[in-house]
């Protein structure tokens, strides 16, 4: 297939219920693509329905406004057909997750599939802790972590193609 490199990247990240780690990834990627001027398309979802409409988790949002990013105007989506074909990588936050993905992807898919550490050099394999039952500073330990890719995914031509 032919890449269209005129396209921003378009970067999905998926996590459980899309309350807590997939909208702080998204939240920390908008920051850290618009602070590099680079265009993206960033989106997240996930592999359960329970909490779809709903807003991210309080503490999720508390989290990203203590770090500079605004995510209450994200609303929790369940996993698409059609965002292996919008999306060039899908990133998630958990082997399971991952596995689910995988289960659902279509024979002819154009996304790329991966665990979003797997773009951190030496956190590759690794999942991002899930805070939703802890305390808050699971939040914060889960910014990091989210952090971290969206940093490497804006210094890699992976993120800047979103290929790779």
């Amino acid at each position: 297939m032919h890449e269209d490199r005129t396209r921003p990247p378009a970067i999905l990240f998926l996590c459980l219920g899309n309350i807590c780690r997939s909208p702080l990834a998204e939240g920390a990627a908008r920051a850290a693509f618009a602070d590099a001027g680079i265009d993206a398309a960033l989106d997240s979802a996930g592999t359960g329905d329970w909490h779809v409409g709903h807003p991210p988790d309080r503490r999720a949002q508390a989290e990203a406004r203590r770090r500079g990013a605004d995510i209450s105007d994200l609303r929790a989506r369940q996993l698409r057909r059609d965002d292996f074909y919008r999306f060039d990588l899908i990133l998630a936050a958990d082997d399971q997750n991952l596995r689910d993905a995988r289960d659902l992807r279509p024979a002819d898919a154009t996304a790329r599939l991966a665990l979003m550490l797997d773009m951190v050099s030496g956190r590759e394999g690794e999942s991002v802790a899930d805070p939703y039952y802890g305390d808050d500073d699971g939040f914060a330990a889960t910014w990091d972590d989210v952090r971290a890719v969206a940093a490497a995914l804006v210094a890699s031509p992976r993120g800047k193609r979103a290929t790779g």
